[in-house]
């Protein structure tokens, strides 16, 4: 009795411990499969540089949705313009979504241009920069902007100091003879000036560009730059580090399909001014807009 006992102790633990390692097994097995499942949407990483400006935030937040949405793990990086470039054609950055050629990134496009691949024009309007001021300004033009210094406290109020506007504003001070100052800053901090001014009907000028939601915002003008120190109208690229197409076809053939309106833009920028996190607002966008996004992604 007590021998057959023992005997069916063993036979009890023996098919114990079959039964997990079967589960074990299986379990391993079941995991590594959706581990491969997992990895086989993970298309790689795609790093994207961007400016502090409302349309450079919007437009690489909304590619950044749309890229995890298609399988790619995505890493925006903020930085100047002059460290982006430098990091763009060293690789460190595979795509820069907002470059404003052939005048106001002239100077980096020259430097850099054996390192990069221009995937081509995504804003449909023609881009434009200049000096910005409130339609109650009764002046229309930078040449008589010295006569009226004291009413804009003699200064320019400008973004950060690598971008191509501040040149720009620099070369048309010396070049109208305003003697005003540029003053340094952010996109958020000159905005943020406009509207204290505009709210006391105040004067101000300030570095201005097209597309913006300032000017769905404002009532708001380009002063006339007979002397052409802003240039004519411009165009706005999508740039890439020369080995990108090589190592992410798929991604760089969506990039090159990317084209936006100024309305599109315009809508996409108002829901991040609105309040809305610029991530959040792509989404939505997205949401809103499938035929145009779908059209991309072909």
């Amino acid at each position: 009795m007590n021998q057959n006992y023992k005997g069916w102790q063993k036979l009890l633990i023996l098919a114990l411990v079959t039964v997990l390692v079967l589960s074990f097994t299986a379990g391993c097995s079941s995991t590594q499969q959706q581990s491969n499942g997992d990895t086989s949407k993970d298309k790689g990483t795609v790093k994207i540089g961007y400016v502090n400006w409302a349309e450079c935030i919007a437009i690489s937040n909304l590619w950044k949705v749309i890229l995890e949405d298609e399988g790619y793990r995505v890493e925006l990086t903020q930085l100047d313009v002059a460290p982006l470039f430098v990091g763009l054609s060293k690789g460190d950055i595979n795509v820069f979504m907002d470059a404003w050629l052939p005048i106001t990134h002239e100077t980096y496009w020259k430097e850099y241009k054996d390192n990069l691949e221009d995937y081509g024009i995504w804003y449909q309007e023609p881009a434009k920069i200049g000096i910005v001021v409130p339609k109650y300004v009764t002046i229309d033009s930078i040449d008589q902007m010295k006569d009226e210094a004291a009413k804009f406290n003699n200064r320019i109020i400008g973004i950060d100091p690598g971008a191509g506007i501040m040149k720009a504003s620099s070369r048309a001070n010396e070049t109208y003879g305003l003697g005003f100052e540029v003053v340094q800053g952010s996109e958020p901090a000159m905005m943020a000036a406009m509207d204290k001014a505009y709210s006391k009907n105040e004067w101000i000028a300030i570095t201005g560009w097209s597309p913006h939601w300032m000017f769905a915002k404002y009532d708001l003008k380009y002063l006339n730059d007979p002397k052409k120190e802003f240039g004519e109208a411009e165009e706005i690229h999508i740039l890439a580090n020369k080995d990108f197409s090589g190592k992410q076809a798929e991604a760089a053939a969506m990039l090159k399909k990317f084209k936006m309106s100024d309305a599109q833009i315009g809508s996409l920028e108002g829901l991040i001014n609105e309040g809305m996190k610029p991530e959040d607002a792509a989404r939505k966008w997205i949401n809103e807009n499938k035929d145009i996004v779908d059209g991309w992604l072909k």
